[in-house]
C-alpha cells in the first residue's frame, strides 16, 4: 500500500501543480470561465497557492504520513468547493474535472490511513 500511496501522491501532486499555474499567472483561458462562476480576480493567486501547498503536503506525506493525510483532506475539500461552485454557477458541463480530482484525492487519504 505504501507504493500505491507514493504513486498516487506523486501523480496527484503533478496534477495540482499544473492546475495551479493558470491560477497563479491569471491565464484568461482558465480564469475567464471561473470568473463567470462568480470567483473574484483576487482569489486566483491564493487558490493557486493552496493547490501548490496541497501538492507539497502530499509529497511530504511520503515521509511523514500525517502531513499527507492532512493534505489529502485539504485537496478533497478544495475540490468539493470547486464542484459546489460549478453547481451553484449553473455550469454542470465543467464539473467533471474537479469531481474527478476530488475522487482521486480520496485515494491518498484512504491509503494514508492504511499505512500509518
Amino acid at each position: 500500500m505504501y507504493i500505491a500511496y507514493v504513486v498516487i501522491a506523486v501523480v496527484l501532486s503533478l496534477v495540482l501543480a499544473l492546475s495551479a499555474v493558470p491560477d497563479i499567472t491569471s491565464d484568461p483561458k482558465i480564469t475567464d470561465g471561473i470568473k463567470a462562476l462568480g470567483v473574484p480576480d483576487s482569489w486566483f493567486l491564493p487558490l493557486g497557492l493552496i493547490k501548490i501547498a496541497g501538492a507539497l503536503g502530499l509529497l511530504a506525506g511520503i515521509v511523514y504520513r500525517p502531513l499527507g493525510i492532512a493534505a489529502a483532506i485539504g485537496v478533497v475539500l478544495y475540490f468539493l468547493g470547486a464542484v459546489i461552485t460549478h453547481v451553484r454557477g449553473g455550469d454542470t458541463k465543467s464539473i467533471g474535472l474537479p469531481a474527478t480530482i476530488m475522487l482521486v484525492a480520496v485515494a491518498p487519504l484512504v491509503l494514508g490511513f492504511a499505512t500509518v
